[in-house]
């Protein structure tokens, strides 16, 4: 089995790989620099050794502004490890400030990464889905995707994008047994976080792991009921619907 996790470099995506790397996971890592990805790759396989399993990792610097990036990252992967199981759109951008100081290109360039990328990585990724026996597509929103927040109004926009996006997608992608999940966390002890909200202490924040843990729930769980989103909170832990 293969998984593609974009931001795999550290905080949420990392996390992520690493549960997907303790399942026995060959994997996929996209993010901009390669010293970070090469580093996270012998963690994953490090953890992968200790929960029995010996893996291949395939590390994938890539700007996701660019947009040729989605066709070339996924034509990569599955030059280095035969196909695509599991995609996890993780990657992204924030952005703090007054709407009446957004600059266009501040706005594009969001919207780039976090929006346009996932879109075109699924459109790219599908063709290898649809051949896999347990596809799996799950993209990372926020909280911001249906909450409003003081400065934040272009990070939100972009992850409101990203969740109608998904929504549609997920129906799109029914008839070939595509599972697709959204996961919309509020705040997680990342480096994005403690610069958008350092106001917020860090023992309130939801770490890393728990989502990685949701991640390995919803690609080990059987059955025919899927979860479409999970809604991710802090103090008040986790709710879905």
């Amino acid at each position: 089995m293969v998984a593609l996790v974009t931001g795999a470099s550290r905080g949420i995506g990392k996390a992520i790989a690493l549960e997907l790397a303790s399942l026995g996971y060959d994997i996929a890592l996209v993010g901009r620099e390669l010293e970070t990805l090469e580093a996270a790759a012998r963690d994953l396989e490090t953890r992968a050794l200790e929960s029995g399993f010996e893996i291949c990792t395939a590390c994938i610097p890539a700007e996701l502004e660019d947009p040729d990036a989605p066709a070339s990252l996924v034509s990569r992967a599955v030059s280095c490890l035969g196909g695509i199981d599991v995609l996890v759109n993780c990657a992204g951008l924030s952005l703090t400030g007054s709407f009446a100081e957004v600059s266009v290109a501040e706005w594009d360039r969001l919207f780039a990464v976090n929006a346009r990328a996932p879109f075109f990585i699924c459109k790219e990724a599908l063709p290898y889905l649809k051949k896999s026996a347990r596809p799996t597509v799950i993209n990372i929103a926020s909280v911001v995707g249906f909450k409003g927040y003081e400065n934040q109004s272009v990070y939100a926009s972009s992850k409101h994008a990203l969740t109608g996006f998904t929504k549609v997608f997920a129906k799109e992608v029914q008839p070939f047994g595509i599972r697709v999940h959204l996961i919309s966390p509020g705040g997680v002890a990342t480096e994005m976080v403690r610069s958008m909200r350092p106001d917020i202490k860090a023992d309130e924040l939801i770490q890393p792991e728990e989502i990685g843990e949701i991640v390995r729930f919803l690609v080990t769980r059987k059955g025919q009921g899927t979860i479409d989103q999970f809604y991710i909170r802090r103090y008040s832990g986790l709710a879905f619907d």
